[in-house]
């Protein structure tokens, strides 16, 4: 070292320490244990089997959910998309029973009316052949299962508010595949359904109050290039009295990024991410798992 930081200890018979590196950083061997070694996760040890009644036809069967503790937020996008390290559960939300075809959102999966029930009997099961997937899950996958969940959402007559979160969430994976022009128009689907829910639907919409709908329909707006509806969203975030701060400042940061991106005359920003400590709290109170 340098300095021998434990100088004053020779008397105590330590005569062998003067080149010591504190912290091992050149160690091979120190290395070797924790990097080299280090075993790798398997996702499927991430699973395990979640036994089902289906509410449309009664079959009883088991669908893929992930353990708690393999939950691994990596960062979170502006408009509430959450990037996981390791596995997404994201690829795990829709439950689809294999016997009837009915299929939808966990959180909305037992939600349904008799009147819906008759409706996916007639509109979806009489249609439906049988689909196995591999396990883990893959984007491919995931991208299916969300479009046989919309489907299911439009023969049941859902709720704007649960078409334009499926559609979001199919966003979200066009995203994760690059396939820019897939991710505008299910974007695009979703700002139309939040917009009714907005004004027609009762609250909290899958955890959203009514503040981080304005904001997020203003996020979306932005992302699909209406700037000008952006912006009036965003303004209605900032100035209505009693919105959390760090809401606040998103929607101000989304207009500044709107305003400098039209004074630069530059291509809008789509997808940037929001890693920082200041808002990490309040991201992970949205649309989580």
């Amino acid at each position: 070292m340098n300095k021998n930081i434990f100088s004053g200890l020779e008397k105590l018979g330590f005569n062998d320490i003067n080149d010591i590196d504190l912290y091992r950083i050149n160690d091979e061997s120190t290395n070797d244990v924790s990097l080299k070694n280090k075993p790798e996760i398997d996702e499927k040890d991430c699973l395990y089997d979640k036994k089902l009644t289906c509410p449309v036809c009664g079959t009883e069967f088991t669908t893929k959910a992930i353990k708690t503790s393999s939950y691994r937020m990596k960062s979170k996008d502006t408009d509430f998309f959450i990037r996981y390290n390791i596995i997404n559960p994201y690829f795990y939300d829709v439950w689809l029973c294999n016997n009837c075809g009915y299929a939808a959102m966990k959180s909305d999966f037992n939600r349904i009316r008799n009147y819906q029930i008759d409706l996916v009997k007639k509109n979806v099961s009489h249609k439906w052949k049988g689909r196995e997937y591999k396990v883990p899950y893959d984007i491919n996958t995931a991208i299916e299962r969300y479009k046989i969940a919309l489907l299911n959402y439009y023969y049941i007559e859902s709720k704007p508010s649960k078409k334009a979160m499926n559609c979001l969430k199919l966003a979200w994976m066009c995203r994760l595949k690059e396939d820019s022009t897939s991710e505008i128009n299910y974007l695009t689907q979703a700002v139309k359904g939040f917009d009714e829910a907005y004004l027609n639907e009762d609250f909290p919409l899958y955890g959203m109050d009514r503040y981080a709908t304005m904001y997020l329909i203003g996020e979306l707006n932005r992302r699909i290039g209406n700037t000008d509806d952006a912006l009036i969203w965003f303004s209605k975030v900032v100035t209505t009295p009693g919105i959390h701060k760090r809401l606040k400042d998103l929607a101000r940061d989304q207009k500044d990024l709107i305003k400098e991106t039209q004074k630069n005359n530059t291509p809008e920003l789509t997808n940037p991410e929001d890693t920082s400590e200041k808002k990490k709290g309040f991201f992970s109170s949205l649309l989580g798992k």
